[in-house]
């Protein structure tokens, strides 16, 4: 059996990027072990204590052996970096070479097989995102040279997702999903080399999503359209997010 390290920059990104990928290898007897850069927080560490224990929630119902993290502050998405919280800095503030050596010592530690984490644009562009995936790839050179998959979103995967809410009559609150899915750097298919059928884990894909009840209950901008792939039924939610793909990178 082999050892899968996943590697995003906030809690949550495991479940959107990696979720069925994860609950399915955990199904099939491998070690998952979760490492998020940030606690997803922009302030002192003590704000981060809850966004931390959903992410060991989100690890539960993904079947995760570990979940950990590298205690940065998250550093936000905008055209304004804001200065470090007094405790730690922004992930984005760190070296390269800093968090690769802090990341590589996990994936030593943990024998790691395959290193999962951001692609090169960070999905939307997001500077954290963007920075993990730096981070990574040093990592795994640091570590001996882990195989590394990158999140990839195939742009026929994304347009059939479009259709087919558009056919379902979506609520309202899911509009926001649908274009933000249209924002998103698309993958070129010849680069795309790995389809993850996890369809029948989507029930846990699903329940690591409702574990981080902060993002999904809560008022930020991604929330409506969290709670309505939260509440919407488990076949349905498959056929949107049950397919997951990958692009692995060349080392050396």
């Amino acid at each position: 059996m082999a050892t899968l390290i996943a590697f995003f920059a906030h809690p949550d990104d495991e479940v959107l990027h990696a979720g069925g990928t994860l609950a399915r290898a955990a199904a099939e007897g491998h070690r998952v072990v979760l490492v998020s850069a940030t606690d997803g927080e922009m302030g002192p560490v003590r704000e981060g204590r809850l966004r931390l224990r959903e992410l060991d929630a989100s690890g539960a119902a993904l079947g995760a052996s570990r979940v950990t993290t590298l205690g940065y502050a998250d550093s936000g998405h905008g055209r304004d970096l804001y200065p470090d919280p007094p405790d730690r800095p922004r992930f984005v503030r760190v070296p390269r070479q800093e968090a690769a050596e802090a990341l590589a010592a996990i994936l030593r530690e943990e024998k790691a097989d395959l290193l999962l984490t951001h692609d090169a644009g960070g999905g939307y562009g997001h500077r954290d995102h963007v920075h993990a995936h730096e981070v990574a790839l040093h990592a795994s050179h640091l570590a001996g040279g882990i195989r590394t998959l990158t999140t990839a979103i195939p742009r026929t995967a994304a347009i059939r997702l479009l259709r087919l809410t558009s056919l379902l009559r979506s609520p309202r609150n899911l509009r926001t999903f649908r274009t933000a899915m249209l924002r998103i750097e698309h993958t070129p298919r010849e680069q795309i080399t790995h389809a993850i059928d996890a369809r029948p884990h989507a029930a846990r894909k699903q329940a690591a999503l409702a574990a981080h009840a902060s993002q999904v209950w809560g008022a930020g901008r991604s929330a409506g359209a969290f709670r309505a792939l939260v509440r919407m039924r488990t076949g349905l939610f498959a056929a949107l997010l049950g397919r997951e793909w990958w692009s692995e990178v060349r080392l050396g």
